[in-house]
């Protein structure tokens, strides 16, 4: 059974890196599960390539000829806003992979890796992001903030709440356990499906996000428990 889209459509991927071979074979191993794919090799053929086929997820090499991957990621995000990414990096520096996730990026893997992997992270992100088939069609409700798995919709008093696709994915993981207090490394674990290096400030940076948009100006929900991690309650 070959990936699609909502529709039944391929899923549309741009994959972005001046090292040929490499985009090559994640082409070809992503057209191999039915993607529709296209190359780019440098910053601004990607630019281009975003505006022409409008991809629904984009594998991104950050050391790029021309210009690097966050200035590549800053242009198409200013005309497809929602745009899941995987970044592609060989560098080790823990503050580029948080500094890419950060600046709206999804995911990121680092060189070497297996195209399995690839595979696996591209369908984790292009599922948050509701454009994949796959649906669960179920509402979660706690207090006065109610999500929506199959449309996406998250609302808190009646407003709605505009989520980037990491962002909703970690309000899902704690509307799924109300009350209980949920860790960094729980997070880490389902929210980015690994274990991000140990580098758990990445939580408390989409936790900070969150509550500007969830809490802001209303009784807070989201709580942080000193020590032990992180618990979404109703308003007192």
């Amino acid at each position: 059974m070959t990936d699609a889209r909502q529709d039944g459509s391929p899923l549309r991927a741009l994959v972005v890196d001046d090292e040929l071979n490499i985009a090559e074979l994640l082409a070809m191993a992503l057209r191999y599960e039915g993607w529709t794919v296209e190359i780019a090799q440098t910053g601004s053929q990607a630019v281009a390539a975003a505006r022409g086929m409008d991809p629904d997820v984009v594998v991104l090499d950050l050391m790029l000829p021309d210009f690097d991957g966050m200035e590549v990621l800053r242009r198409i995000r200013s005309t497809s806003p929602a745009v899941p990414v995987l970044f592609l990096t060989a560098r080790d520096a823990v503050e580029d992979r948080v500094a890419g996730l950060t600046a709206g990026g999804d995911d990121y893997v680092t060189k070497p890796f297996s195209l399995e992997e690839v595979v696996a992270r591209l369908r984790a992100l292009v599922r948050r992001a509701g454009v994949a088939a796959e649906r669960t069609g179920s509402t979660l409700v706690v207090g006065d903030l109610s999500l929506d798995e199959d449309s996406h919709e998250v609302f808190r008093d009646g407003e709605e709440v505009n989520l980037t696709a990491t962002e909703f994915e970690l309000l899902r993981f704690l509307m799924r356990n109300p009350r209980r207090v949920l860790s960094k490394a729980q997070i880490l674990d389902r929210v980015w499906n690994y274990d991000f290096g140990g580098q758990a400030n990445v939580v408390e940076l989409y936790i900070s996000y969150l509550r500007k948009k969830i809490d802001a100006g209303r009784e807070p929900m989201i709580h942080t428990m000193r020590g032990a991690g992180y618990v979404l309650k109703p308003p007192a």
